[in-house]
């Protein structure tokens, strides 16, 4: 059996709601609307941990479908990225670092 490195504790509501500890989302790296996942061991024991994220957003796959329609639609209107537009998309992006994997903060959402 694991070591414990830390105990919490939290207390269940009426409506068997509860908080889920500080020291929890933070070993979870937990954010708002995050999932967590629970794994009922044959001892009683539960396991929690963060469920996995949505591989498919659908409003991005209802976007691109919507492209897709689109483009099979007006073919004609498809047209390949200028030089002069690829140049001011870079000089926009210049100096921009993106990390993807970074949580939103509270007033990005």
């Amino acid at each position: 059996m694991a070591q414990v490195a830390l105990e919490t504790e939290s207390t269940l509501t009426d409506r068997f709601q509860t908080t889920v500890p500080s020291s929890v989302r933070q070993a979870l790296h937990l954010g708002k609307k995050d999932k967590i996942k629970y794994a009922i061991q044959s001892d009683g024991s539960v396991v929690i941990s963060r469920a996995a994220a949505q591989q498919n957003d659908p409003i991005i796959g209802e976007f691109l479908a919507f492209i897709a329609r689109d483009m099979q639609s007006n073919p004609g209107k498809v047209e390949p990225l200028s030089a002069s537009m690829r140049e001011s998309v870079d000089a926009l992006v210049q100096g921009v670092d993106i990390d993807l994997d970074a949580p939103l903060l509270d007033e990005d959402e």
